[in-house]
């Protein structure tokens, strides 16, 4: 049980509500074993009272609490269901806001080894089964205990050896019946939740790659492989509710066997007595409490195996922590890069021993082939990572001492991969500035070229991505420019900002950013050779080590590398 901890934690936050709903569970609970334990005994009293009874037997009294317990079963109900969806809503908010406060702090570097459609699917399906932890095991198994304690209590009070045979069989069956299922379900739960997990990333994945997989004509057997998931997963299904069907039909082996017992030993005590039928429709009643509890343990399996998935996520430990705020934004930025190394977690050396000094509103090319390291030291810009080895120093402090909010409002960062939210075309744009106008907004998209965006004739309120207007990879590129631009940092990390454009926009762009770095820091990644000659300094790079630098023209003079890269990418 020490996987259910943090989220036991978590319930007690919500202890008052929750407890309110367990007793009113129980109220309820109580109120259905008197209303049958109540109307057994009237008509078995009716029946021993005959016509003699028409004057000497009170009919109003236990009419009046069949009744009354009718309608404290109903109100108990009722308001036990919306006490225990209140706080079970409650829990679950609270479980995903704390599961995702744990997740975004570990990206990228934590998360790096899982696949999106995972991540979806322990955020969204494996917290929704941590949701019965309440519902399904501990409210049920509670309520069972109070009413055994209850039922005895009561029937005590009129011939304890039925009571406590009872009581005890009931006792029994909570303590023995739980364990066993759970037993019995346990590897069964663990697959289900496993196949759950993998047959929808793998139909994630068959749903995103769809153009791909017909282009190659692979869709049948990928397809194939999805209904093998499923049929297993089908099958798992259909194993839990076999155990689930064999759980009921033993409690109701023993519910009979119970009430054959307490017949033939009542016999001697109410012979002529329709105490005898009170103490039977009591016990047939009182073992519906533990309906539930049987069942309910199957889903412990599934519980503990949604829990380990999910803590596998939210121990870990995050490769980056910000301190507390303590900087404010800065109005120009100078960046000092000392014997920087880092290594990422397969093994592969991104980076070997990179010192850089570059001064306030000064531009930089870092230029070279793909896998070079270019990219991976724009994330240590933003700490997207830490280096292992060396330091970056940010305005003359180590870029560990400034706090998030600082650092982000300071850069703005265009990356490889530009995510296209499912969202109006102003919502796009106001996540990197949302002090932003409308104006300014429709001016920017002018100057990065976007301006066909705004024919829609909703203009700005334009649907963008899954059930809009998907854009191209130009248009995505152009659009993550847009953010940039609009979000205003005084350093500006752009990682292949003119990729996928025509000769004629690449140049209409980096003018544009010429315009808006005039004065800041800019950090461009390119493997191309358009507009390097306007840049103050040029970064060759190879196998994570910077091996020139100098200007355009230093570089060309001396027939170095630079020339021979430039010569080699022009072919």
């Amino acid at each position: 049980m020490k996987l259910l901890r943090p989220w036991l934690a978590l319930l007690r936050l919500h202890a008052g509500r929750l407890t309110l709903g367990i007793l009113l569970a129980v109220i309820a609970l109580l109120a259905s074993i008197a209303l049958l334990t109540l109307s057994g005994w009237f008509l078995a009293a009716c029946s021993l009272a005959g016509a003699a009874g028409l004057y000497s037997f009170n009919y109003m009294l236990p009419a009046a609490g069949v009744r009354g317990a009718a309608i404290i079963r109903t109100a108990a109900r009722y308001a036990e269901r919306i006490v225990s969806h209140d706080g079970t809503f409650r829990i679950l908010e609270r479980l995903r806001v704390f599961t995702f406060s744990k997740l975004i702090p570990l990206s990228p570097g934590a998360l790096a080894g899982f696949r999106q459609g995972d991540l979806l699917n322990r955020l969204v399906a494996d917290v929704d089964t941590l949701d019965h932890l309440y519902l399904r095991l501990l409210s049920p198994l509670l309520g069972a205990l109070i009413a055994i304690a209850a039922v005895t209590l009561f029937l005590g009070w009129l011939n304890w050896p039925l009571a406590l045979m009872l009581g005890g069989a009931m006792l029994l069956t909570l303590l023995l019946l739980p364990p066993l299922f759970y037993r019995l379900g346990q590897k069964k739960g663990e697959a289900l939740i496993r196949l759950r997990s993998h047959y929808r990333s793998q139909l994630t994945t068959w749903l995103q790659s769809q153009a791909e997989l017909r282009i190659y004509g692979a869709a049948r057997r990928f397809r194939d492989r999805l209904d093998k998931t499923e049929i297993q997963w089908l099958q798992a299904q259909r194993d839990r509710a076999a155990l689930v069907g064999l759980s009921q039909a033993l409690l109701t082996a023993i519910t009979g066997a119970t009430a054959v017992a307490m017949l033939w030993l009542g016999a001697g005590w109410f012979s002529h007595d329709a105490s005898l039928a009170l103490f039977l429709f009591c016990a047939l009643a009182a073992f519906e409490a533990l309906a539930p509890v049987g069942g309910a343990f199957l889903h412990l399996g599934e519980v503990l195996a949604s829990a380990a998935r999910v803590n596998e996520i939210i121990t870990q430990k995050p490769s980056v922590i910000f301190p507390a705020a303590n900087r404010q934004a800065t109005q120009g930025v100078r960046l000092s890069l000392h014997n920087v190394s880092f290594r990422y977690d397969n093994g592969f050396m991104a980076l070997q021993g990179i010192s850089l000094d570059i001064a306030q509103g000064e531009h930089l090319a870092l230029l070279g082939s793909s896998g070079c390291g270019k990219s991976t030291l724009l994330q240590l810009l933003t700490r997207a990572w830490d280096p292992q080895k060396g330091n970056v120093i940010f305005n003359g402090r180590p870029l560990s001492e400034w706090d998030e909010t600082a650092l982000r409002q300071a850069t703005s960062v265009v990356t490889q991969r530009i995510h296209l939210f499912s969202a109006t075309l102003r919502d796009n744009l106001l996540i990197a500035a949302p002090h932003r106008t409308d104006e300014e907004l429709i001016l920017m998209l002018q100057k990065v070229g976007l301006q066909q965006l705004l024919n829609d004739p909703e203009g700005l309120d334009a649907w963008l991505g899954e059930g809009g207007r998907q854009l191209s990879g130009g248009e995505l590129r152009r659009l993550g420019l847009a953010r940039a631009l609009l979000h205003d940092g005084c350093l500006l990390l752009l990682d292949e900002p003119t990729e996928g454009l025509d000769a004629q926009t690449e140049h209409q762009i980096l003018a544009l950013l010429r315009e808006a770095a005039c004065g800041k820091t800019m950090i461009l990644v390119t493997h191309r050779p358009q507009g390097l000659q306007h840049f103050d300094r040029i970064c060759l790079m190879e196998n994570g080590a910077v091996i020139e630098q100098g200007s355009h023209v230093e570089l060309i003079s001396k027939r170095s590398r630079y020339y021979a890269f430039l010569q080699r990418i022009a072919l």
